[in-house]
């Protein structure tokens, strides 16, 4: 079974209270969590807490009375483990025997942000985790899949997901079907997230051929050659002067968090960068502005802890690479700087909406639809087409692995063609993009107007 909700739907929670539900029915009897990442396995721990429920990690690195870690017995004393991919992939075999001590039968199996487990049935090895898991699960009762993004950039299937047969322009294909599906835009027009504006930096990128003189200006927002659009992106987010689009990204994130800190006085920003090197210049200019900065990423062996920390904390940025996207729970976040050349649609959905997420005490302090929180971007091409459908599930299809889409292939010969390599030597940031918030539902517009 998929459940496909947006971020700050409570699928956590409601993963857990399906299976507390299930256990009082007689159904079910334990369960377990496969997650890719310990900072959100923190936020399952909580939530099992929460229910009074019983999730021990596995292995069990915090074993009672000093006993020594894998305890297996301490570990399955308990209504859940909670396991990563890595972990599982790890020790599939030491796994799999100490499950035996378990009724499967009676057994839930959660895989969190499920369209991690891709699954390929020419190539196992390329798609580990997902093999892994169908390994590790296959005697259990129920397979429940979690995601918020249930879609993959790989053309794969993954695991606890349905395929329904469809044919599209004349080709058959398989289209991943969620059992349960609340999107984005119905979270928003409920009033439990938050809406999401968008401002896309645009500009020019000045290209050269290397020993020639002659010079092409390509603008950011209207590139659709591929190794052009490529190449601007990864000119844009350099932080060369004041005037380029990286930092003028950065320049126009900080006045809008000051600008929303004079309702919300724990606001703060997110910053989505490149590399360890480029998330390191960053914070230092955020810093030179004045700004408490906390930079966290994955070779930082108390990522998790200063994950935990800046949730609670009063830094006013957080500048990460991957660490910051899937899972993590900081509803203090209103401002993104998306400034990376990862440009898949999972990556970019995933990230922004970070700043999605609300607290009882702000929801009843602020109207329906609530106050939005704000994404800044270099307006590349590929970002602006997912920003305009962020808030809606469009069906993730799975073609054939031989023969690629006609299109794909005359746009990949199109570029092939192109007079290259050129060198991008010089920005320039030039107007703002703005694309608004997704319109509310007509009842809701009715209401409001209404009301005022």
């Amino acid at each position: 079974m998929l459940v496909f909700a947006g971020p700050g739907a409570g699928k956590t929670l409601g993963a857990l209270l399906a299976f507390r539900s299930m256990v009082r029915e007689q159904r079910l009897q334990r369960f377990l969590v496969f997650c890719h990442r310990t900072s959100i396995a923190v936020q399952w721990q909580r939530a099992a807490e929460r229910l009074n429920l019983h999730l021990r990690d596995w292995p069990d690195n915090n074993p009672p009375n000093n006993s020594p870690p894998n305890n297996s017995h301490a570990a399955f004393n308990a209504d859940g483990l909670l396991i990563t991919y890595q972990a599982a992939r790890r020790h599939r075999d030491q796994l799999l025997a100490e499950l035996q001590q378990w009724d499967q039968a009676t057994c839930l199996a959660i895989a969190d942000e499920a369209h991690h487990l891709g699954v390929d049935p020419e190539d196992p090895d390329a798609a580990a985790w997902g093999h892994t898991f169908l390994d590790l699960t296959a005697s259990c009762r129920l397979r429940l899949g979690l995601t918020g993004t249930p879609f993959r950039a790989d053309n794969l299937a993954f695991c606890a997901a349905r395929r329904v047969r469809v044919f599209r322009h004349g080709e058959a294909a398989e289209e991943i079907v969620p059992d349960l599906c609340v999107e984005p835009h119905e979270l928003i027009a409920a009033g439990d997230v938050r809406p999401l504006e968008f401002r896309f930096q645009d500009g020019w990128v000045e290209h050269s051929r290397e020993g020639q003189p002659d010079r092409d200006v390509s603008p950011l927002s209207m590139e659709q050659r591929e190794s052009w659009r490529s190449r601007n992106l990864r000119r844009a987010i350099r932080l060369a002067d004041s005037s380029s689009i990286g930092q003028q990204v950065l320049i126009k994130a900080q006045r809008k968090l000051m600008a929303i800190r004079k309702d919300h006085a724990k606001a703060a920003g997110l910053v989505i960068a490149r590399d360890i090197d480029h998330a390191a210049a960053i914070s230092r200019l955020l810093r030179e502005d004045g700004n408490s900065v906390d930079l966290v990423h994955s070779q930082d062996k108390d990522a998790s802890q200063r994950l935990h920390a800046f949730q609670n904390g009063s830094a006013d940025w957080l500048v990460s690479i991957d660490m910051c996207s899937e899972g993590f729970d900081a509803p203090r976040l209103r401002v993104v700087a998306y400034l990376t050349t990862v440009v898949t649609r999972s990556r970019f959905v995933q990230g922004i909406t970070r700043a999605v997420r609300m607290t009882p005490d702000l929801a009843a302090k602020e109207p329906i639809p609530r106050h939005a929180s704000y994404v800044f971007a270099p307006a590349d091409p590929l970002l602006m087409g997912y920003a305009r459908g962020w808030s809606r599930a469009e069906p993730y299809v799975i073609r054939p692995q031989a023969g690629s889409d006609i299109d794909d292939a005359e746009t990949q010969q199109q570029w092939a063609t192109m007079s290259l390599p050129l060198e991008a030597v010089e920005d320039g940031a030039g107007a703002v993009i703005r694309l608004k918030t997704p319109e509310l539902p007509s009842f809701l517009q009715r209401r409001q107007h209404l009301l005022s």
